[in-house]
């Protein structure tokens, strides 16, 4: 039996979902620092090397290192540049990166205990804010956070910076329509975009997973998520094999590090996504149930890092072919087929 993550639950308050805000802010950005040394753990692992080794046990004390750099080092605002703009293009990608995890089911609903003082008692629910239109507020913020990247880049007097604008451009239109169209086929099986419904319609057990009725849906979906990130194989708004770094040349300190949470938290929600849509999202009542969630969100995680460490790079034009030509006429295609059966 699936949890049904809403029924039955003690009134939200706004004390609750504040406390829940905080949660997701200090979780989701440590986890965001912790998967800078996973990534390079991995990638070493696949490439035959050691990765951090030298700072701390087996090198974990490079995050806390990381983080020291990034707080400390100067912050440069070029002497030519939009300064507004240049300042408030950061802020953007993770705050929208932030605000798409408000209608995501994560963490287990819990009550604070009585004897910490003021807010004993207060129920804390695993979702800031049960909309039912969950799925599209999610993508619709994400989709918002790549207007960070090209207002950074076109804020800067750099040419190499304006490059990666037009980059974060192409890429926007490109991927975007795959995204939308590869949800909807899935959306009109179960006839909601409320994440709960989403889980409660897999409730039947691996045999009911939505994998299984859309599968196109999911590699469409999983491809388009890639893009979503910037991962590799389409990093174009940074590309990290080039000499600059597009967008972010410019950036400096924590500045440049908020893109970066940003892209790990994204990479969180697409996983998160992914899992209850298409993967049947809590297979178990309870705290099982959970520990499910979280294995298939470190199994997408994973497959991230994966990807990157064993596919090259893409050019632009290469993206557009490939969402406007394939993706798209394929997405299309599987809309009307599912809307025939649904019919038949």
């Amino acid at each position: 039996m699936t949890t049904t993550l809403v029924e039955n639950l003690p009134q939200v308050t706004p004390v609750g979902v504040i406390i829940k805000a905080i949660i997701i802010l200090a979780v989701i950005s440590a986890i965001a620092g912790f998967g800078t040394y996973i990534e390079r753990k991995v990638l070493a692992f696949m490439q035959r090397r050691l990765g951090p080794m030298h700072v701390g046990p087996y090198g974990l004390l490079q995050i806390a290192a990381d983080g020291i750099k990034l707080f400390t080092k100067e912050d440069i605002i070029p002497q030519n540049a939009n300064a507004f703009i240049f300042k408030i293009a950061p802020v953007i990608t993770a705050a929208t990166a932030f605000i798409a995890f408000s209608s995501v089911p994560v963490f287990p609903d819990f009550t604070v205990p009585d004897f910490i003082p003021l807010l004993g008692g207060t129920f804390v629910p695993s979702i800031a804010s049960d909309l039912n239109i969950g799925i599209l507020f999610v993508l619709g913020m994400m989709a918002a956070g790549l207007y960070g990247p090209l207002l950074a880049g076109m804020s800067q007097a750099n040419k190499w910076g304006i490059i990666g604008a037009a980059r974060t451009a192409v890429q926007f239109l490109s991927y975007e329509v795959v995204t939308g169209l590869s949800i909807l086929a899935p959306i009109m099986l179960v006839g909601s975009l409320s994440f709960v419904d989403f889980n409660n319609y897999q409730a039947g057990g691996i045999a009911d997973w939505l994998i299984w009725k859309q599968p196109v849906a999911f590699v469409l979906f999983l491809i388009a998520g890639f893009a979503e990130t910037n991962r590799t194989p389409f990093d174009l708004l940074e590309h990290e094999a080039e000499v600059v770094s597009g967008y972010a040349t410019e950036y400096s300190g924590m500045r440049w590090g908020m893109f970066f949470i940003g892209e790990y938290a994204n990479m969180i929600t697409v996983s998160v996504i992914a899992s209850i849509v298409f993967l049947g999202g809590y297979d178990a009542a309870g705290a099982l149930g959970w520990l499910f969630i979280m294995a298939k969100i470190a199994f997408f995680f994973f497959l991230m890092l994966w990807v990157r460490a064993s596919w090259p790079h893409v050019r632009p034009d290469q993206l557009m072919w490939l969402c406007w030509k394939v993706l798209m006429p394929l997405a299309v295609v599987n809309i009307v087929i599912t809307a025939i059966v649904m019919m038949v």
